[in-house]
């Protein structure tokens, strides 16, 4: 059997004495794009925060290519999550930097690479995304939410990930916009031939974007399947999120 791209094994996470992830198991193929879908307040981004190293769990472990990452060191955690890309909710752009700094900021901070390699490489991603060379000079404020959300992607992408997060990737925006960001992670994720983890309340957003669904409640995986499979999964969470009724569900 394949070893998964990505694993969280038996993961437990509390706050105080609120238990956040309960024993969570889920695993990402390689090559494979998954949304994660539940209630707010169910572990969802504690889920991506763990898997990052930004949390450090009370039981379990998270394995990326088959290797424990949970309790590695700065230096370690920084070669092991070298090919790790992330698309943060509201797309969290820096205000005071202009676009081609926002989406080479890891590479010229983190990588080393020349500024003046660092703005081609990241006029090259904005194109990827579909805007034009001359965004690269603007500053964030100057963008509508749709292509803020590009900037985001084109910064995700620039250092050629292996493993790509989407947080919330279609919050605040309207339908058309969403519909175009949900093509354009989809049409991204396939070209690369990453693997892709989905944080989303946006059932849409899901079909379009994910290979593999999972339904996180209370903590623990309750319901996974193909995205093709979610209209007619037997579970009442997720009838519940397909029809919006919330009947049987407590």
């Amino acid at each position: 059997m394949a070893t998964p791209k990505l694993e969280w094994r038996g993961v437990s996470k509390r706050f105080g004495a609120n238990k956040v992830l309960d024993g969570l198991d889920l695993s990402v193929a390689e090559g494979r794009s998954l949304a994660l879908l539940g209630r707010s307040g169910q572990g969802k981004s504690v889920t991506i925060k763990v898997a990052l190293g930004l949390m450090v769990p009370e039981a379990g472990s998270v394995l990326l290519d088959g290797v424990d990452v949970t309790h590695q060191r700065e230096r370690e955690r920084r070669a092991s999550f070298a090919g790790i890309g992330m698309l943060f909710q509201g797309a969290a752009l820096f205000d005071s930097l202009p676009v081609w700094e926002n989406v080479g900021f890891r590479l010229i901070n983190a990588d080393g690479v020349p500024r003046a390699e660092a703005r081609a490489r990241a006029i090259e991603a904005l194109g990827l995304v579909r805007l034009a060379p001359e965004v690269a000079d603007l500053y964030p404020s100057e963008l509508s939410g749709g292509m803020q959300k590009r900037v985001g992607l084109a910064r995700a992408i620039a250092g050629q990930p292996s493993l790509l997060f989407f947080d919330e990737p279609t919050t605040g925006l309207d339908p058309i916009t969403a519909g175009a960001i949900n093509e354009l992670i989809r049409d991204k994720v396939t070209s690369l031939g990453c693997t892709a983890v989905s944080i989303t309340h946006d059932l849409h957003s899901a079909r379009t974007i994910a290979d593999d669904v999972a339904m996180l409640d209370a903590g623990r995986i309750v319901w996974q399947g193909s995205a093709s499979e979610l209209d007619h999964a037997d579970h009442p969470l997720v009838r519940a999120f397909v029809t919006g009724n919330p009947a049987g569900v407590e």
